[in-house]
């Protein structure tokens, strides 16, 4: 299904026009008052630039110290860019539960302090449901951002004469932030090199970028199945979790009753949307100190762990598909270079969620714990790799960079939120020979198969 980017990038833009904040350019977060002391805990609805905290002066600045190719001989041939949609607006779910926050807040709070008074005099509940979970303007300025630095780091695969010539091809999820992530990124193409004369095709894939609900297994076994989740209510349950709602009940001065694990969520929440979207230090903030803010992370994360993570088998399996179209792509651009033919596919850009990049990152065996996150051994787990905050902020992107170094063999770099990571197991070169990786992935390129993996009756221990 292919879209003609001018048409969709006013239809779908409607939503966002005029909704512009200002931006102030941010300075080191430990001396900004406008950088919230717990942003860097706000697991998937943390800002980008808390990855990556040299981009807090320049938005478009490329840390070319950490990103060598594997030697001067090598050149790159292709790139696999899965990138998370920019920054959005709560989804009704979320909204509904500021809003009960809200009005407690409004109607039973009591205390002189500033943060307060300026929540229940001045703070209006601005966000409503038909929001739900659309594109805001920093996400807009999230990928067009991207896609220029991307261009800076990838100068002879990311050109003017490549995407003129259909040598750079866009994939997306059919949800309203990704397509209009997926158009933000070629507009930021587009601004970089004045291109006014000519339209852009994606093509939407719901199958590869939405994967998960179309694996029955996953669907029934996790997604729908209330006891899939029984390690994070067990967590929301307990000490560490019920010490949180305490001390936000004492900071409002209401009975310990009335604030549910719901409404501490919808609080962090309230304090990662206004910071993410505004790019203020909101006053809900202060209803949290670094302590909650960490048991708030391990909620997340231990939630993010079980139900698209490492906690059940089928959570991984499901992105069989989007596992072996990648390392089709890859193999494909390998032959035609190996012959001689130019790549037809230099750059391919896919745009999904969360949902999309985590399932992956764990198939491929990334940030994998020693132990298993569950809902008493919190406190072991302060050093942990499973780290959402780190992993996938919004525009959270995993690249794979194809190198040609001129003895024959080809080099696979992997990226993620444009730093340099390792595969599992081959940590001995930081860019290992693809067929090294292949080898590495053996079992997963032969097997694998998502049809089989996804059926729902599978014998198969989770």
């Amino acid at each position: 299904m292919a879209i003609t980017f001018r048409k969709l990038f006013v239809v779908h833009f409607t939503t966002i026009i005029g909704l512009c904040c200002c931006f102030r350019k941010d300075v080191n977060p430990g001396e900004n008052p406008n950088i919230p002391a717990i942003a860097k805990y706000f697991t998937t609805k943390g800002r980008y630039e808390e990855v990556n905290p040299y981009l807090i002066e320049d938005i478009l600045a490329v840390n070319r110290s950490i990103l060598q190719p594997p030697s001067s001989q090598c050149r790159e041939i292709h790139v696999t860019a899965m990138i998370r949609h920019g920054t959005r607006y709560p989804t009704v779910k979320n909204v509904k539960k500021m809003q009960t926050l809200y009005d407690l807040v409004k109607s039973s709070a009591s205390g002189k302090e500033s943060w307060l008074r300026e929540i229940q005099n001045q703070w209006t509940m601005w966000y409503t449901e038909d929001m739900d979970g659309r594109l805001v303007q920093k996400g807009v300025n999230d990928h067009k951002h991207l896609a220029v630095r991307l261009s800076k780091l990838f100068p002879s695969l990311i050109t003017e004469e490549k995407l003129r010539g259909g040598l750079i091809k866009f994939i997306t999820s059919s949800k309203h932030r990704c397509v209009n992530s997926t158009l933000s990124f070629k507009a930021g193409l587009a601004e970089l090199w004045a291109i006014t004369d000519k339209e852009f095709d994606y093509a939407v894939n719901d199958a590869l970028m939405r994967f998960f609900d179309q694996c029955t297994r996953f669907v029934e076994e996790v997604d729908k199945n209330p006891s899939a989740l029984s390690e994070v209510d067990k967590f929301k349950q307990g000490p560490e979790m019920r010490r949180v709602q305490e001390k936000i009940a004492d900071r409002l001065r209401v009975p310990y009753n009335t604030i549910s694990d719901d409404m501490a969520e919808a609080a962090f929440y309230l304090c990662a949307y206004e910071f993410a979207i505004k790019t203020v230090n909101s006053p809900w903030c202060r209803l949290f100190d670094e302590v909650d803010a960490q048991v708030m992370e391990y909620a997340n994360d231990l939630k993010q762990f079980w139900k698209r993570g490492y906690g059940y088998d089928i959570n991984s399996k499901s992105s069989c598909i989007l596992f072996h179209d990648v390392f089709s792509r890859l193999d494909r651009a390998a032959n035609e270079n190996k012959s001689g033919q130019q790549v037809t596919e230099a750059v391919t850009v896919q745009v999904g969620h969360a949902e999309t990049l985590l399932p992956l990152l764990t198939l491929l065996g990334f940030f994998k714990d020693n132990e298993t996150l569950t809902s008493l051994n919190y406190a072991t787990q302060t050093q942990r790799s499973f780290r959402t905050s780190h992993m996938l902020p919004y525009a959270a992107n995993l690249l794979l960079v194809l190198y040609d170094c001129g003895d024959g063999d080809l080099r696979l770099q992997p990226l993620l939120n444009e730093k340099p990571v390792t595969f599992p197991g081959l940590t001995e070169a930081s860019i290992p020979l693809y067929q090294q990786v292949k080898e590495r992935y053996r079992e997963l390129l032969q097997g694998c198969d998502f049809e089989t993996e996804c059926q729902l009756f599978k014998n198969l221990e989770v």
